[in-house]
């Protein structure tokens, strides 16, 4: 190691928690370069030192020095996620073909591959324990998906695609994110905004000011799209909008062919069948699920599409209901796309009398956030504290951490929870910092949580739709998976090695609190007044939950069909046919056609540059675990020590040392079912 370099490069600092006032875009390369090469040296030291492989002599020093890496690159990433720059951009994007070519070249080390087999069928992995079993086997398995076996030409092809995939999904990220920012619609007259709430006109507003203008601006950034689209009077307004919302980064729309991720998609389908096809999959929907609880496609299309069948009935009465209403109370006989939130946001006041401004009023941030840390509390017995004195990357972020009833620190976490330009859109938690043993202490995993609600105005803190709320709850479900594993081995700790199509369990089982009045109790309190959310607001709330729940299901469905089916269906001779897939997914699932122009796939970045591609499905599939998880809770009382420690025990503790599968049944007494699921969202 350089001492020079250590000095002056906060990424090799090794502080437990990340210096982000320090990082500099020109630290990026040369420390990631560094950490690389000292990785690949530790790997040539102990195969050339050792002639009989163990845990402690080859497993636990790679360990080791991947956690440096990625203890560097969590940071760069998250910082390229939320405080995006040209200068930064270029660092990462000039990074992300070395960690490439270091992942292929660490899967298809022949060496290796042999160590690890040797350890399996040594006396030793006798006394290994479970977590250390599993991060074997899931080892021996990624050699195999890395291409360890393919001769040397295939090999290579394999690490060139690879690193074009790399750069690719960076590339359609980008180009997503700038086309969202470019966008923006200046008014000097607030009655062309008329319908819009209190609390958007002012966001407005204050977009304005910061662009150093008078009046009031609109953007792409979803609490601004949203606002227009539930709420605004103006249709000629709500389409100009929805057109350049979904027309983001595609050959169509205000911007047309600027970000246009058109060839890129083309791109990414057509390298990730060839790697399946290396590997001798048929397609990449098959190399998909080779990490996944799924066992083949079959199993996942019979699944959406037997979700579909029983919901689709359902979603076809909500929206000839919704356009009953339209027609009669408003004289409107076409429903278009722009037209859908603003119509069933009038009919859901009109049958409901629910206003989600109104219920916006009674969950301040300042209300929420202390009190899902008290439901946390009351399931786990876990405490939660800020800590003021953290080194940060924006003034918004805060920081805290959780103990247990024995005062053990068990992890820590940063959140992030306003929109603002330079920005990635959605929510999302990730892992900075993962729980290992060390020789004399436990690592403390620490996680990001990050959103894009709308941020405070003035003087009053910012307001949670219902929606949001349960965003939050989702997100911080996956941060407790990844805080409170009691695994001391990285590979499987937290949210590491977890089946992709169960990761989402304990991020959509902490939703279901959001809908318990016991629980909106601790959440809720009017902002001015602090008054607690009204039964007669919940009981609203309640009769409203499953409003057009049926539409929501299918659109859910077509998204997951449509990813599934891109995957699995390509075809080198005729490309990818994304948008003649879509069409024919929608004439299948969807009730609503949406026009012409309309550029969905493009700014489908969960498949296109996250870890969904060919599992967008997995939402859907762990839905069907965590309603029957929560089910027990709704058996024994939603604030249940006992259940609530049971699945603390056998689910969020055990990160992925052991099948998803196999923990549920532990929790549960019995595999899931799909009953819970349709009744939670009123679908018989």
């Amino acid at each position: 190691m350089n001492p020079d370099n250590t000095m002056t490069n906060s990424l090799l600092s090794n502080a437990k928690l990340p210096l982000f006032s320090q990082i500099k875009p020109e630290h990026v390369e040369p420390a990631i370069t560094q950490l690389l090469d000292e990785a690949r040296a530790v790997v040539e030291q102990q195969l050339l030192t050792n002639t009989e492989y163990t845990w402690e002599n080859l497993i636990e020093p790679l360990e080791n020095a991947e956690d440096r890496l990625n203890k560097a690159w969590s940071p760069v990433s998250h910082l390229n996620s939320v405080v995006n720059s040209d200068e930064l951009r270029a660092a990462y994007n000039a990074c992300l073909p070395k960690l490439s070519a270091y992942a292929t070249e660490m899967g298809q080390n022949e060496q290796l591959f042999k160590a690890y087999q040797s350890i399996a069928k040594s006396d030793e992995f006798a006394t290994l324990d479970a977590a250390q079993h599993k991060i074997i086997h899931n080892a021996l398995r990624d050699f195999k998906l890395s291409g360890v076996d393919l001769d040397n030409e295939k090999k290579q092809r394999y690490k060139e695609i690879s690193q074009q995939l790399s750069s690719l999904c960076s590339k359609y990220e980008e180009n997503l994110l700038d086309a969202t920012h470019a966008w923006t619609k200046h008014f000097s007259n607030v009655l062309d905004l008329a319908g819009l709430p209190e609390s958007a006109l002012a966001q407005a507003r204050q977009t304005a000011e910061s662009q150093g203008k008078d009046g009031w601006m609109i953007t792409l950034q979803f609490p601004s799209y949203h606002a227009v689209m539930t709420y605004a009077d103006d249709g000629a307004l709500r389409r100009e909008h929805y057109e350049a919302f979904s027309t983001r980064a595609s050959d169509q729309g205000p911007q047309a062919g600027q970000w246009d991720n058109s060839l890129i998609m083309e791109q990414i389908l057509a390298l990730r069948h060839e790697k399946a096809q290396l590997l001798n999959f048929n397609n990449y929907a098959e190399l998909s699920l080779a990490t996944k609880m799924a066992n083949k496609p079959d199993d996942v299309m019979h699944f959406l599409e037997d979700l579909a069948d029983r919901s689709w009935r359902h979603a076809r009465k909500d929206l000839a209901e919704l356009r009953d209403f339209a027609q009669q109370h408003y004289g409107i006989s076409d429903l278009q796309s722009w037209d859908l939130g603003y119509y069933s946001e009038k009919m859901r006041q009109h049958y409901y009398q629910l206003s989600q401004e109104e219920v916006k009023a009674y969950f301040p941030i300042t209300r929420v956030l202390p009190g899902l840390f008290a439901i946390v509390d009351k399931l786990y017995g876990l405490s939660i504290s800020g800590i003021d004195d953290f080194d940060s990357w924006h003034p918004d972020v805060r920081f805290f951490q959780i103990c247990d009833e024995a005062g053990q620190l068990r992890g820590q976490f940063y959140t992030d929870l306003y929109a603002r330009p330079k920005k990635r859109g959605g929510a999302w938690m990730d892992d900075c910092v993962g729980r290992k043993k060390t020789d004399d202490t436990i690592q403390t995993p620490v996680a990001y949580l990050t959103c894009n609600f709308t941020p405070p105005t003035g003087n009053d803190p910012a307001l949670l739709t219902h929606d949001e709320v349960i965003t939050l709850f989702h997100e911080f479900g996956h941060g407790l998976h990844h805080m409170l594993t009691k695994v001391d081995h990285l590979g499987v700790s937290g949210i590491n090695g977890v089946e992709w199509d169960a990761v989402e369990l304990p991020s959509q089982f902490m939703e279901n609190w959001c809908w318990e009045q016991d629980a909106l109790a601790l959440i809720s309190g009017h902002y001015k007044t602090g008054e607690t959310l009204p039964d007669a607001l919940f009981n609203k709330m309640l009769a409203a939950k499953n409003f057009q729940a049926g539409m929501i299901m299918v659109r859910q469905l077509e998204f997951s069909l449509f990813d599934f089916r891109i995957h699995q269906d390509y075809d080198s001779e005729k490309g990818s046919r994304i948008y003649e897939i879509l069409e024919q997914v929608r004439a299948q699932v969807a009730v609503v056609q949406p026009p012409k122009f309309n550029r969905f796939a493009h700014s489908f970045s969960h498949i296109f540059a996250g870890g969904y591609a060919a599992g967008y499905y997995s939402y859907k599939w762990a839905e069907v675990l965590s309603s029957d998880a929560f089910s027990l809770f709704e058996e024994k009382g939603i604030f249940d020590r006992e259940t609530g420690k049971a699945f603390l025990t056998n689910i969020l503790e055990q990160g992925g040392s052991q099948d998803a599968m196999d923990l549920f049944v532990k929790f549960r007494g019995r595999k899931p079912t799909i009953d819970a699921l349709l009744r939670h969202n009123g679908i018989t």
